[in-house]
């Protein structure tokens, strides 16, 4: 099993992503980082505003839903990360009563052709993390135009492992669709040290924000690095 910094290092350009790992303290953490090529992708800051975590425009502009969002949010049960209006409104659905696979069903990758950028999300469990559940719509690598939307359940992560989502797999010119999820080792004790593992091995060209939340006390608890 590779380690995840080098897994990262190895996707030079991985979109967003989400992870969940517990450290070798015992720890469960949730992780969430944002990388961008183009100008306005990299006009981009991660800001926590009302006890969420928001991804916004670096400088005054026009909202565009597609790259600013609720990147962290929590119900009563569940820390919700990812990448789009998804983690909203799956958070709006687990307030309501929803299970997490209900939560996160329904959704489709984004409408930004011809990339077709995934959905990823990540619910993990306030109750010290024993249990998390990634979500993900991704477009076929196929001609068809439906989502294929995925749910994955994991539970008990011993100390050293992540699972990670990603949207892109990519060499920093060439864009494909990240295969469903990885599973990853990680040398971390503590938050700063997985947040140093998940920053060092993001390309600086690249890079633009990261964070390292503790699911028990929700968004207000990251630690964030940015260019």
């Amino acid at each position: 099993m590779l380690s995840l910094h080098d897994l990262l290092s190895a996707n030079s350009y991985p979109g967003r992503g989400v992870l969940c790992a517990r450290t070798h303290s015992g720890a469960v953490l949730g992780g969430y980082f944002l990388t961008g090529r183009s100008p306005a992708s990299r006009d981009r800051a991660l800001r926590l505003i009302d006890g969420e975590l928001v991804v916004g425009p670096l400088t005054m502009g026009r909202h565009d839903p597609l790259r600013h969002y609720a990147a962290a949010t929590a119900t009563g049960g569940w820390l919700v990360l990812g990448n789009g209006e998804q983690v909203s409104q799956a958070a709006e659905r687990l307030r309501a009563g929803a299970a997490p696979t209900e939560a996160l069903s329904g959704f489709a990758y984004e409408p930004d052709p011809p990339i077709r950028t995934s959905r990823i999300t990540a619910l993990i469990s306030r109750d010290g993390g024993r249990t998390t559940v990634f979500g993900a719509a991704r477009p076929s690598r196929a001609a068809r135009p439906t989502s294929n939307v995925m749910t994955l359940a994991v539970q008990d992560l011993e100390p050293g492992e992540a699972v990670l989502l990603t949207t892109y797999d990519s060499d920093g010119e060439r864009v494909s669709v990240a295969a469903p999820f990885t599973e990853a080792a990680v040398g971390a004790r503590n938050g700063e040290e997985l947040l140093d593992e998940i920053w060092s091995g993001l390309d600086e060209r690249f890079r633009i924000a990261a964070a390292v939340v503790d699911p028990a006390r929700g968004p207000g608890s990251a630690i964030q690095r940015s260019v």
